[in-house]
């Protein structure tokens, strides 16, 4: 049935389809005993999929990954697609509009998309007003950044703001540097500015005597010695974790025409080309780091197998996006039955 929506909705803006899909998602999950057939199909509950992350015991380790639901619209019925945990954000203090419409492209012959979105979202306090009426039935992760309008040197002060706003009402935090669509945003991946930003977060944490975890997400365009000052800002900060990989500025592994790519301008892809690097990248921090801290796996997962393949290479967890608008909800269940598979086998020998 999914691909013959796809096929519909792929006709369409895929800014406008996407508020369209959630509206429908919302309105389609309030008629009465749909719901729970809903979460029949897609949710698989079983307590071998249970993963405890950072303190957090996360009922399936397949979340959703920030962006799809920047203002906390849609969390419960996301849930009902199957997922463990869902994050919202990017979150920036002050509600922005973001870049000049069009910022979102489908690349079909990649599997892939490109966005520009630059951080549109409501805001803080309109995000936390949400937050407030909602009895979640998944996780919740904040994925908090600064407004496009705020320098660099005054940056720490817009991610106390998210910090402290979302506080009460996510279960673990997200520090997002690693967009490509706010001007100089990846700056704050250096490794000074980056330690002195999480080490200030980390402070405050303490300070109120908060057990939320903190996370960073990365770029997949940082160099081997980038990732090993990562490593490095984690063991200092004692930050929980890494989210590998955010989109990806390249352009040279994809199979659309270039007059096409260039037509759509500046932005992050997503989706099957960022596989490879994804995993390199995973990889590449649990075998540097010998497993010290916990990742979440994202970037072009597509399938079950690529799942598995991310989880092998050293993540906790994974989060998938332009796979779940290809593939629809029917791969986070795909997903939870192959991890669900092999952790069968290894419970019984």
């Amino acid at each position: 049935m999914y691909p013959i929506l796809r096929w519909f909705l792929f006709k369409f803006d895929p800014e406008k389809v996407h508020y369209f899909t959630f509206r429908l998602l919302g309105f389609w999950l309030k008629v009465p005993f749909v719901k729970p057939i809903w979460k029949s199909i897609y949710c698989i509950k079983n307590p071998l999929l249970e993963t405890t992350v950072a303190g957090i015991t996360f009922p399936n380790p397949v979340g959703l990954a920030a962006g799809f639901d920047k203002n906390a619209l849609r969390i419960n019925e996301l849930a009902a697609c199957g997922f463990g945990f869902v994050e919202i954000g990017t979150v920036t203090p002050v509600g922005q509009e973001g870049n000049p419409k069009p910022r979102l492209f489908r690349l079909l012959e990649d599997e892939a998309i490109i966005n520009r979105m630059g951080f549109n979202n409501d805001g803080a306090e309109v995000i936390v007003e949400r937050l407030k009426k909602l009895n979640p039935e998944c996780i919740i992760g904040g994925n908090i950044g600064k407004n496009k309008v705020t320098p660099n040197e005054e940056a720490t002060s817009d991610y106390l703001k998210c910090y402290h706003a979302l506080e009460q009402y996510v279960d673990y935090f997200v520090v997002n540097v690693s967009s490509p669509n706010t001007p100089n945003l990846r700056e704050l991946q250096d490794k000074e500015p980056l330690t002195r930003l999480l080490q200030t977060l980390m402070d405050e944490r303490a300070n109120i005597k908060s057990s939320k975890p903190i996370f960073l997400k990365i770029a997949p365009d940082l160099t081997d010695s980038q990732l090993d000052d990562i490593v490095n800002i984690v063991s200092e900060t004692k930050i929980a974790g890494v989210i590998a990989t955010n989109t990806t500025i390249e352009r040279g592994n994809l199979v659309t025409s270039s007059s096409i790519i260039e037509s759509t301008g500046a932005g992050g892809v997503s989706g099957r080309p960022l596989t490879k690097r994804a995993t390199e990248v995973i990889s590449y921090l649990f075998q540097k780091s010998n497993g010290a801290f916990p990742i979440i796996g994202v970037g072009g997962i597509y399938s079950a197998e690529d799942a598995i393949e991310k989880l092998t290479a050293g993540a906790s967890l994974v989060q998938i996006y332009s796979g779940f608008i290809y593939k629809g909800p029917a791969l986070v269940k795909r997903i939870n039955k192959a991890v669900l598979k092999e952790r069968k086998k290894i419970a019984h020998g």
